[in-house]
């Protein structure tokens, strides 16, 4: 049975079709990247064989990852995702740390969707938005024209997000049956026509290493291939179809991205210009060529289509970026109204407005995104660089998630098996790319390990905002989470000092190369060459001095966050417990008497038991006490007089029993638990405290019956036994004084 937040904006309406689902997921996970950038690499990295191959091997991964969020939506229909299923399983520590790597995720697809539109424009277009030069920053020159083309797109996307859901719904259905038709029939007339012409797939594979390794480097990171498929689980509150369904709609959704990728990969080596021997030798220099031949799949679909392959794969194209600025837009929304249904972010942003949309959480995406045009396209695809390593710790966590739900719930014993193996994997992939050089050449590049330190310090940061406001204490409870979030980024610094090091020696080493070839005579300018070096030995020094601080300096604020949120959470244990000593004090204690309660009494019968069962007790007594004549008090004077009269009963008692606590356990009952100076003395006491109140019966004073019993070590074996023996004597009392005090009226 699903389980949900209190929401005092209403909930999310139905309204995602099974065909609706199917094109979120696809449309999400086949971007832009898919005809540009992804066939190119994986191509380059380990020709078509390597690549289908290891294409093949992540889908099936992704089905098992699949697996997981269908049981996870059909038992936990709930908006957040991957965030609310591991905040459903882990606790909200681990659904923050979830829900924070997934918003950079999920915004960096957004952005690099949206940044590839002025691409898009120059290769089709040519310089038609290029105006307006800024300023050129990593190398990538940003002109004012292309970022009011994503300006504009961005906030397009953003309006339309915001009054329409039914209308986005059914335009992912089209364009998302579109690029799958574009893909598909290009890819098919290439293989159909390619057995006429002189092109080779030789070779099968690269020259970068072994095969096995090379399919293995594919398959790692399938993750970001793959990535958006599950967006749906963001809105699987607005599911119209049963949840059942959901499961048949992912596999579909994974199996036809599949074919997509490999379709665009194969369609990529099909044709190459004829000055190239090879597609290889194709690939590797398409840094240097521009326009249609500069990207592999529509130059072959030119070849074999003429210009009705190019326009149906730049309709494809379109499709592909307005399905993931629509799929992401919704994923983005969904778990930012999810983050401020449970208080994390203002809650301003959990209200539905017209149509049942989070609007203000579509406008926070899309404010935080007008002003990503003016970074640079080359910053954007170091982000996207970490959706790769997000989307492992992402499908990580849900699988994790998925087998420990299904083991508490004991409804999915495969769903156990499947969680399990997709957490296992995303482990080993997750090693595979964050050390470099140990599995792999490093296909990441250093500037991404900054920017991942950078975010996850960041998120340390917004935790401790979260500490300070979190009114009901479901935050800072797991500490070890924090720790492992530390220790991942003390890592990731040091690989990335580790691969700019690296990389500022390999080119301090090619100026060397480069200087030796300028000089003839090498003896005859021993000082010039010496001055050279020592001048490249400085600059690496002084590169290393301050990567080495930078790192220093993230390690230092991510421990004073950490040590200040500890504290933070310290205190609130502290302030905690100590609010709960005062309403237990409050609560053990007698309000009309000043004696302890019945609650305090079951505690201490509690622990008595306890002792008499690890053998650590071995004398003790028991005195119950009954006061007469209440009612008849009550009765003739009142509640307030029969008040008075308990409390004089209860400083009678106390009186004697001066080195034990009294237990006032119903309205005239109260009972001692004897121990030290007054069980040594109990007799005395007791017979002190009975003269008292026979003395009392004819002068008008409180009246008393009391019954003691004495634990016996090896017969009694609780506390309850030998009360019932003090319970039977304080009756034999009663009936006693009762008899005293009809003597003394006659």
């Amino acid at each position: 049975m699903a389980e949900y937040s209190n929401v005092s904006h209403g909930r999310l309406s139905p309204y995602i079709s099974p065909a609706a689902a199917w094109a979120l997921s696809l449309g999400t996970s086949v971007g832009w990247g898919s005809l540009v950038v992804t066939s190119n690499n994986y191509l380059f990295r380990s020709g078509p064989m390597g690549s289908v191959l290891g294409i093949l091997i992540g889908a099936v991964v992704m089905i098992i990852v699949a697996k997981n969020y269908c049981y996870l939506m059909e038992h936990f229909p709930e908006a957040g995702g991957a965030y609310a299923f591991t905040k459903k399983a882990f606790g909200y520590d681990q659904g923050f740390l979830t829900a924070w790597f997934l918003a950079i995720t999920y915004i960096s697809i957004f952005w690099a969707n949206a940044t590839s539109l002025p691409l898009f424009a120059r290769y089709f277009f040519g310089d038609i938005f290029r105006f307006g030069y800024m300023y050129t920053i990593f190398d990538y020159d940003v002109y004012i024209g292309e970022a009011l083309l994503t300006i504009t797109a961005i906030v397009l996307f953003t309006l339309l997000c915001t009054k329409f859901k039914k209308l986005l719904a059914w335009a992912m259905v089209f364009f998302a049956a579109l690029l799958t038709f574009g893909i598909t029939v290009c890819f098919f007339a290439a293989i159909l026509k390619h057995g006429g012409t002189d092109f080779s797939y030789a070779p099968l594979f690269t020259e970068n290493g072994k095969a096995i390794s090379q399919v293995v480097k594919i398959a790692c990171i399938t993750p970001w291939a793959f990535i958006g498929f599950e967006n749906i689980s963001h809105a699987s509150e607005e599911f119209t179809f049963d949840k059942n369904k959901v499961s048949k709609i992912l596999y579909i959704s994974v199996t036809v991205a599949t074919l997509l990728y490999i379709f665009v990969t194969v369609l990529s080596v099909t044709a190459y210009p004829s000055r190239y021997a090879s597609w290889f030798e194709y690939i590797k220099d398409l840094p240097n060529i521009s326009g249609i031949e500069g990207l592999p799949a529509f130059y072959a679909a030119n070849h074999y289509l003429g210009g009705a392959g190019i326009f149906m794969l730049v309709i494809t194209l379109l499709s592909l970026i307005i399905t993931s600025l629509i799929g992401n837009m919704l994923a983005l929304s969904r778990l930012n109204y999810a983050l401020a249904r449970d208080n994390i972010l203002p809650e301003t942003f959990s209200k539905l407005g017209k149509n049942d949309i989070p609007a203000k959480a579509v406008l926070l995406v899309g404010g935080l995104s007008v002003l990503i045009p003016f970074v640079g396209r080359t910053a954007i695809g170091w982000i996207v660089d970490v959706t790769t390593i997000g989307a492992t710790l992402i499908y990580g966590f849900v699988s994790a998630a998925a087998a420990k739900l299904a083991k508490r719930h004991g409804d999915n014993g495969s769903v156990v098996i499947t969680g399990a193996v997709g957490m296992t994997v995303m482990i080993a992939f997750g090693a595979y790319l964050l050390v470099p050089e140990l599995f792999n050449a490093g296909t990441i590049e250093s500037e991404t390990y900054f920017l991942f330190t950078v975010w996850a310090i960041l998120g340390f940061i917004f935790f401790r905002s979260i500490l300070k406001k979190d009114e009901f204490n479901r935050f800072g409870k797991s500490i070890v989470v924090w720790i492992a979030l530390l220790s991942l980024i003390l890592f990731t610094s040091l690989v990335w000092l580790s691969k700019s090091t690296m990389a500022l020696t390999s080119g301090a080493l090619e100026s060397v190369k480069e200087y030796y070839g300028t000089i003839a005579d090498i003896t005859k300018n021993n000082a010039a060459v010496d001055s050279f070096m020592e001048q490249k030995l400085i600059e690496i020094r002084n590169s290393n001095i301050r990567s080495i601080l930078a790192v220093t300096g993230f390690f230092a604020i991510s421990i004073f966050i950490l040590i200040n949120n500890y504290t933070l959470m310290k205190t609130r244990i502290t302030a905690n417990e100590n609010e709960l000593e005062k309403t237990k004090a409050i609560a053990n204690l007698d309000s009309l008497t000043g004696v302890k309660s019945k609650l305090a009494f079951t505690e201490s019968n509690n622990m008595v038991n306890n002792e008499i069962t690890a053998g650590m007790i071995h004398e003790f007594g028991i005195v119950v006490c009954d006061v007469n004549g209440l009612k008849h008090i009550n009765d003739t004077l009142g509640h307030k007089a029969g008040d008075e009269y308990i409390c004089s009963a209860a400083r009678l008692i106390c009186d004697h029993f001066v080195h034990s606590p009294v237990y006032r356990t119903g309205g005239d009952e109260f009972v001692v638990i004897l121990t030290g100076n007054d069980y040594h003395n109990r007799r005395e006491i007791l017979d002190e405290l009975n003269k008292k109140t026979e003395a009392a019966i004819g002068a008008g004073g409180v009246v008393v019956s009391v019954g003691l019993a004495d634990y016996i070590e090896h017969e009694d074996y609780d506390m309850d036994t030998v009360f019932e023996r003090a319970d039977a004597n304080m009756y034999a009392r009663k009936k006693q004084l009762k008899e005293m005090g009809a003597k003394t009226r006659i």
